[in-house]
């Protein structure tokens, strides 16, 4: 075989190319692999070193925090970081001696989601600390420094007390002394100081208080919705829903501020007030099981003096109405027993709801069927506006058959039939709104029992029938994707309301005249099934007593339009009316003149459309 002078003088041009380039590339890497070697055996010859300005670096740290802090306060001795514990019958608080603060507090009633204890206040986000000079322009928070705690004293009547000290050579000292009675949520605080003319600036104290609260209960959506922030300040109580990015300050004083979860709330109160107070709330995702983290900065003012005593105090519990109102603080406001637009059912609660539910929950074991005697109690109170309201829906079945005739002649002019109608009822004296009069008067009581079942602590976690917890829905089917309008759930509760409710709009469509408005005529239908969606995701204890209120309605219609209503009687009663001269009412006369405007415009519009 011939190769051409050229291919062999390339062919060996190439050859020479990666000759050069694989010895090359070899020395570089023998060059680099030199270096890292070289690099490996000075680290290997420093660590050591590091190893040994490491341990003396974490030494001096360990050194700075269990002999020293800041400024001039020099403790005696070797303080590490301890915890006390002052506890009775309903709490459990823990207090550490960094900062000699409350960092956990359960609640041995009450349990979470998870079975344990309730915790309201836990480590982490949350905090209780203020600013305090510590030197030449030099200022410490207390969260930082080390406290000297003391042994933990119990009087006679079970109160417990426990105390926190700092002091330095020069005679300054802080005192925090917590004071912890039997059966009860609320502790005390007070706040000692000598030598305040130096420690605080302007005779001020300066107080960071952040709180968290965790998800305590199953719909951490519906638990947000009802968290808020409560306080007490010159105009009386106040809140505010909790939002992302919330923001408030006050500089007209305060003598309270609360985080209010849907059952529990944590509450700072100042015996003389706090002269500036500054909030800010965030939300977070629903995902890290926080329903709302608040920090507030607490401006407390003091007359000049070298020592000062402020007392504080914290309640850490249930937004129990009855227990809230003990304090005269107006705390009970917390409860949400009516607010906002519907403020004035509170009243209703308070008066009536509250001390008839409390009496029945006294003396029946089950508090399903406290409820069910509640709905009991109302539906009797009820009864002369029930009675009524049948009354009126006799009378409109007795003129049906008049009615029934106007409509077959009248029937391809509305307007005019709609005048025909009025007449006749104004002629048999037969008011057409009497059936709804007494059902519009009741839902102000129905608005009064929301507020109640959603806010009552005492049907937390208590079971009834096929229900796990009367303050939550009670979820029979349950699935991973949520319908709109219905959830990821579906409640039994709400089932039997809604099924309950439809029975009650087909039976008043029987005793009423037929509408020829299609909206009307199918509002009986669409009614109940709005409330599926509505009362899906209320407590159980809300749908049950509708459950109940619907079937004693039931009843009652069947009863007193079948045994107590004189039908025959109220015929009679129709005919002789129309036999009497009747005047128009104000109300009648602007009725009727709308009706024959409308019906003479309608008449024009006609007219042109012949045309």
């Amino acid at each position: 075989m011939k190769f051409e002078k050229n291919s062999v003088i390339g062919i060996a041009l190439l050859a020479i190319l990666f000759i050069a380039y694989f010895y090359f590339t070899r020395q570089g890497q023998l060059e680099l692999e030199a270096k890292q070697k070289q690099i490996r055996d000075s680290i290997a010859a420093i660590q050591p070193v590091i190893k040994d300005t490491v341990a003396a670096v974490e030494a001096m740290t360990d050194t700075a925090a269990l002999v020293g802090t800041p400024g001039g306060f020099i403790q005696q001795g070797n303080i590490a970081a301890s915890t006390s514990v002052l506890e009775n019958d309903l709490v459990k608080i823990t207090f550490s001696n960094q900062g000699g603060r409350p960092t956990a507090v359960a609640l041995k009633q009450y349990k979470s989601i998870d079975s344990s204890n309730v915790q309201l206040v836990s480590a982490g986000f949350n905090k209780l600390s203020y600013l305090i000079n510590t030197g030449i322009n030099q200022t410490s928070s207390s969260g930082d420094l080390y406290f000297s705690p003391s042994q933990i004293t119990t009087d006679a009547d079970g109160t417990s007390t426990l105390s926190f000290t700092l002091s330095d050579s020069s005679g300054k000292s802080i005192e925090h002394r917590y004071r912890l009675k039997k059966g009860q949520y609320m502790f005390e605080w007070n706040l000692g100081v000598k030598g305040a003319d130096r420690l605080f600036t302007n005779n001020t104290i300066n107080m960071l208080w952040q709180v968290q609260a965790d998800q305590q209960e199953r719909d951490i959506q519906t638990e947000k919705r009802e968290t808020q922030l409560g306080l007490y300040g010159q105009s009386g109580f106040d809140y505010f829903t909790m939002s992302d990015g919330l923001g408030k300050n006050w500089d007209d004083g305060l003598k309270w501020l609360g985080v209010k979860q849907k059952f529990f709330n944590t509450t700072i109160i100042a015996e003389n007030g706090f002269s500036y107070v500054d909030i800010n709330c965030k939300v977070p995702d629903d995902s890290l099981k926080i329903v709302a983290q608040t920090t507030a900065n607490l401006r407390t003012t003091f007359p000049a003096s070298t020592a000062v005593n402020l007392g504080y105090r914290f309640y850490v519990g249930p937004n129990d109405f009855a227990i809230l109102k003990q304090y005269k603080m107006d705390m009970e406001d917390m409860v949400n027993l009516g607010q906002g637009f519907y403020a004035f059912v509170k009243y209703i609660n308070r008066w009536i709801v509250l001390p008839v539910f409390g009496l029945f929950e006294k003396y029946v074991e089950s508090l399903g069927l406290a409820i069910l005697l509640l709905t009991l109690f109302i539906r009797l109170m009820t009864s002369p506006l029930v009675y009524t309201s049948y009354v009126s829906g006799a009378k409109m079945k007795a003129l049906r058959p008049e009615l029934d005739v106007l409509k077959e002649k009248l029937k391809d002019d509305q307007q005019a039939y709609s005048m025909e109608q009025m007449k006749l009822f104004r002629t048999a004296g037969v008011n057409p709104l009497g059936g709804c009069i007494p059902a519009l008067l009741q839902i102000p009581i129905f608005f009064a029992l929301y507020s109640f079942f959603n806010s009552n602590i005492t049907l937390r976690g208590v079971p009834f029938w096929w229900s796990k917890d009367l303050s939550s829905y009670d979820a029979v089917f349950s699935w991973d994707f949520s319908i709109p309008g219905l959830g990821s759930h579906l409640s039994l509760f709400t089932v039997l309301a809604v099924v309950t409710s439809l029975l009650i709009s087909l039976y008043s469509m029987s005793m009423t005249p037929d509408q020829n408005n299609p909206v009307m005529k199918y509002m009986p239908y669409i009614f109940p099934i709005m409330l599926l969606g509505i009362f899906n995701g209320l407590p159980s204890a809300l749908t049950w007593y509708y459950t109940v209120s619907n079937v004693i309605t039931l009843l009652l219609q069947f009863v007193i339009q079948n045994y107590i209503i004189d039908h025959d009687k109220i015929l009679a009663e129709i005919q002789s009316n129309k036999k009497k001269p009747r005047e128009k009412s104000k109300w009648q006369e602007r009725l009727e003149q709308m009706q024959a405007t409308q019906k003479k415009v309608s008449d024009m519009q006609q007219k042109v459309k012949k045309k």
